[in-house]
């Protein structure tokens, strides 16, 4: 058993991630668990399963690995302002091109959520951004991108990552009532694409974090969130995300006649 787990270590991970969060949910949706546990203790979870497992199979130091990208920081400046500014160009693109097709004020492109301003929300936001980089970037997108090219790595971990969704958006506390799957679908693959893309040319998991800070943040400030900005203008976020992505993730490597190798 000890050697089967250890030589799918990461296929365990991203099996068990997903089944024993719908299990938190659960327990939550039958009112177990206050509010407060289930916000934090979810995030919290995910990051406890993966430590548990890399402990068991590669002791201390797998798990120094893990955090290992974190250390960069190191990198060309260029790739925090990219990272800070890319989920907002593209929530601004998304919301100029609803203002051309439903002929909205321009001035709405730019009606920040003044409520984001709130430094414990900003707060939170961080650091639920730090555990999902670790626990989908650092480690996942990692150690899977060892076996496969980085691009369907990250499509493997998208997929996962929607799963690991969908219980909180359909029987927890949700995104919002009546959420498409496929709109989740394409957001959390965009999501994860994008990570590779950067961790290839940055190597830093700080970048990744901020990237990620600055995905959440972007839905929050500007109405392109399903709550704020409604399902449709959301799924044309998501949908430009992605279509972004894969530009970068094969464009770019074609023009540097580069391979990613995460």
């Amino acid at each position: 058993m000890s050697n089967f787990i250890k030589k799918h270590e990461i296929w365990i991970f991203l099996f068990l991630a997903p089944l024993l969060n719908t299990l938190f949910v659960y327990l939550r949706a039958q009112e177990f668990m206050p509010s407060f546990v289930y916000n934090h203790g979810r995030f919290g979870l995910l990051l406890l399963i993966l430590v548990v497992i890399v402990k068991y199979t590669r002791g201390i130091e797998g798990i120094k690995e893990i955090f290992k990208p974190m250390l960069v920081w190191r990198v060309k400046p260029k790739w925090y302002l990219f990272s800070f500014m890319f989920a907002f160009t593209i929530a601004t693109i998304t919301l100029v091109l609803k203002n051309i097709y439903n002929g909205v004020e321009w001035v709405s492109i730019f009606n920040f959520d003044i409520s984001i301003k709130s430094l414990r929300l900003t707060f939170i936001i961080l650091i639920w951004a730090f555990m999902g980089e670790v626990v989908w970037v650092s480690y996942s997108i990692r150690e899977l991108s060892k076996m496969m090219k980085p691009f369907l790595a990250s499509q493997i971990v998208g997929v996962v990552w929607t799963i690991w969704w969908m219980p909180i958006v359909y029987l927890g506390e949700g995104v919002i009532p009546d959420f498409p799957f496929w709109s989740l679908l394409v957001g959390m693959m965009g999501t994860a694409g994008m990570c590779a893309v950067v961790y290839h040319y940055s190597k830093s998991g700080v970048c990744v974090w901020l990237l990620q800070f600055m995905l959440n943040m972007s839905l929050l400030m500007l109405a392109v969130s399903p709550r704020r900005g409604g399902i449709p203008t959301y799924t044309a976020f998501v949908v430009i995300y992605y279509i972004t992505m894969l530009i970068f993730m094969y464009g770019i490597r074609k023009r540097k006649s580069v391979v990613l190798n995460v």
